[in-house]
């Protein structure tokens, strides 16, 4: 029921992707109960086995206050979604929530309902963004917009981890952004993640970088605090969107004719580059997985949010991170951090 384009677009995503199940799978569908219906008679899924509903009869709005309106609305699918996921009723009903709706609702719900991994101190959202040198994951991009040096230290090996597994990058270059590239620079909080960083060598860290360096194949994560995470991924998105319909108007003005022989190359770039094929970000860091979708997410969006979920889940990501941080937890680090 969340998004700029709900509940039609979010609802054709689901239905579109039924056929990634596989068996034994199936897939919940949160909201409006005579609205999910009336989709499924119009898609012939009536009765099909893979899909059921969870009834709700409220909704959590994009501007609305996430902790205030949990509690204001409890039977809304995000508060639902949260208790699905959670272990704390009972068994799990679902391994994957997603939503494209408020944001930090989403994050409130599934860190209230189904806490935290062990070993874990705050999840973070990951982000994929699509550059020329291959994707990059941002972490975080707004779940926790005041960290400390150790979360930013893990989400470091977090994001590697859902790098390799769900990504496919081998050896993921994990830096820091910062305002340069040389040692020293930046916050406190840069500074002394940094040093915490640099003397754990079980991660591949290459140091700091600037805010063009994201798209010049400096490295494979970049890790920031949540403020700054979301302000730079909406840049990135709308710098995009314009570059790309500069491009277009100026190509048309120029030579209508020579506008249309571009048209297809100019559509592969674009498809190359649109965050709608990468699906959600998961929330990393969870007891379950969250996956959170863009507020603009269209019906293609969530079919690859389904589709990376399935593959988040049977890759064993939530089991690696667990692994990953009590092993770092048992190891000291070979410099102190002053």
């Amino acid at each position: 029921m969340g998004g700029d384009h709900a509940p039609d677009a979010i609802l054709a995503g689901c239905l579109d992707a039924v056929g990634l199940l596989s068996d034994g799978d199936q897939l919940v569908l949160i909201g409006d109960e005579a609205l999910i219906r009336e989709a499924l008679v119009e898609r012939s899924l009536k009765n099909d086995p893979r899909i059921a509903i969870e009834s709700t009869t409220q909704v959590i709005g994009m501007a609305e206050t996430p902790v205030t309106a949990l509690r204001s609305k409890p039977d809304s699918s995000i508060v639902r979604m949260g208790w699905l996921g959670s272990h704390r009723a009972g068994d799990r009903r679902c391994d994957v929530i997603i939503s494209a709706g408020n944001t930090g609702a989403c994050v409130a719900s599934a860190q209230m309902s189904m806490r935290r991994l062990p070993g874990v101190n705050r999840p973070g959202i990951a982000v994929t963004i699509p550059t020329f040198f291959g994707p990059i994951i941002l972490s975080d991009v707004g779940a926790n917009p005041e960290p400390k040096p150790h979360h930013l230290h893990q989400y470091g090996h977090m994001a590697s981890i859902y790098a390799r597994k769900v990504v496919g990058i081998e050896n993921p270059r994990v830096a820091l952004l910062s305002i340069g590239g040389e040692e020293g620079k930046g916050t406190p909080l840069v500074k002394d993640t940094a040093k915490l960083m640099r003397s754990d060598k079980t991660l591949n860290y290459v140091g700091n970088v600037e805010g063009r360096d994201l798209f010049d194949g400096h490295a494979d994560i970049v890790v920031t605090e949540g403020f700054t995470g979301n302000v730079v991924l909406k840049l990135a998105e709308g710098l995009a969107a314009g570059l790309f319909k500069t491009i277009a108007h100026e190509l048309f003005q120029f030579d209508p004719e020579l506008a249309m022989k571009f048209e297809p190359i100019v559509k592969t770039i674009y498809k190359k580059h649109d965050y709608h094929e990468y699906g959600g970000a998961p929330l990393l860091g969870t007891n379950g997985i969250c996956m959170i979708c863009h507020g603009s997410s269209q019906a293609r969006t969530i079919v690859a949010a389904i589709r990376n979920s399935i593959e988040y889940a049977r890759k064993g990501v939530n089991e690696a991170i667990v692994e990953t941080l009590s092993k770092l937890e048992a190891q000291p680090a070979d410099e102190p951090v002053k």
